[in-house]
């Protein structure tokens, strides 16, 4: 019986030297790459002798917080059978197969590529797993969210126009993580707002009855995935470091929105955007307490310093609302981008 037992083992023992090893996952490599640009992620074959042995598959996984969040990526079993999945189709790429490289290619990187990826060599020789760590950085890195809604009113936006709205404001839609970031940093907004997965969320520090309910705990109100045509909300926009000088523009009067538009041309500018002035706001501590136009019809004003008659219990971008156009009330705020 136990010469039996051994020879089963040695005979396993055997088959696993013949048909390949466990395979061991390899030290983790990161990368950094910048928004909208092309990465490769590395993954290399041990021996280019494995090309030819008949078996080789390469699979590419994005890796979730668990296995059921995991997203394929690329699967690759020789020439005749190569697959993309979801948003990688036509932007994910083997870098050289035939040369021994199943490193991956992205191409037009979005924030939302970021996170781990998972290469898995099987030849029949020796399985390898490599785990790519891939960071996206840009402006995006540091900015601020912000909500918004447009001049006709809360709750008017499908998903395409609230994206359109950001990108209009000089901003992106936001995503959760950002949004997550502001309600940490104290964000608080009755109104849910569309983010760039598809959801529908508010953030709440300080918990009410008309938002959620007094005996809710602050967090994330979360509305789940909304139908992208049919569904009207507002929006979370994020703006990044301003690439030029946002400012009040001294004028002897107030003006009109038409006046001041023409004014700010007449700096050599243009009427300053929302993102713009809550990156100016939040990145650079801008603070002044004048209503001034802005590039939607809107009149608001920053304050980074509250005080008497100036937002007195909290910093905060003022919002006065959509006055009429005609109307000489205000003055404007401009930007004057880098040349």
């Amino acid at each position: 019986m136990i010469s039996l037992l051994c020879i089963t083992m040695i005979s396993l023992a055997l088959a696993d030297s013949a048909y390949g090893q466990t395979a061991t996952p390899a030290p983790l490599i990161s990368v950094t790459t910048d928004l909208g640009g092309n990465v490769t992620l590395p993954c290399k074959l041990q021996a280019e002798e494995s090309l030819f042995f008949g078996s080789l598959k390469v699979t590419w996984i994005k890796v979730g917080e668990d296995q059921s969040q995991n997203e394929d990526v690329l699967v690759y079993m020789g020439l005749l059978h190569k697959r993309t999945y979801g948003n990688f189709e036509n932007r994910a790429f083997l870098s050289d197969i035939e040369n021994g490289d199943a490193s991956l290619m992205l191409i037009d990187v979005s924030m939302d590529d970021m996170g781990r990826y998972r290469c898995e060599v099987m030849d029949g020789m020796e399985d390898i797993i490599q785990d790519v760590i891939l960071e996206v950085k840009n402006g995006l890195t540091e900015g601020v969210v912000f909500p918004y809604s447009p001049h006709h009113g809360r709750y008017n936006l499908n998903f395409d126009d609230a994206v359109q709205t950001c990108k209009s404001q000089d901003a992106v839609i936001a995503s959760f993580d950002q949004l997550l970031a502001a309600w940490k940093g104290g964000l608080d907004w009755c109104n849910a707002g569309w983010l760039n997965d598809g959801t529908v969320q508010y953030p709440i520090t300080k918990p009410r009855q008309p938002c959620g309910g007094v005996n809710s705990r602050p967090g994330l109100r979360n509305y789940g995935f909304r139908n992208k045509q049919m569904s009207r909300f507002d929006v979370f926009c994020f703006a990044s470091k301003l690439q030029g000088r946002f400012y009040w523009l001294v004028q002897p009067e107030r003006l009109s929105f038409d006046e001041a538009v023409q004014a700010c041309r007449d700096d050599d500018a243009e009427i300053a955007k929302v993102g713009q002035m809550y990156a100016a706001w939040k990145l650079e501590g801008y603070d002044r307490c004048d209503a001034g136009w802005l590039a939607d019809g809107s009149v608001r004003y920053p304050i980074s310093r509250p005080r008497k008659n100036c937002s007195p219990t909290e910093a905060a971008v003022r919002f006065v609302g959509f006055p009429d156009k005609k109307v000489k009330s205000y003055g404007v705020y401009c930007f004057k981008a880098e040349k």
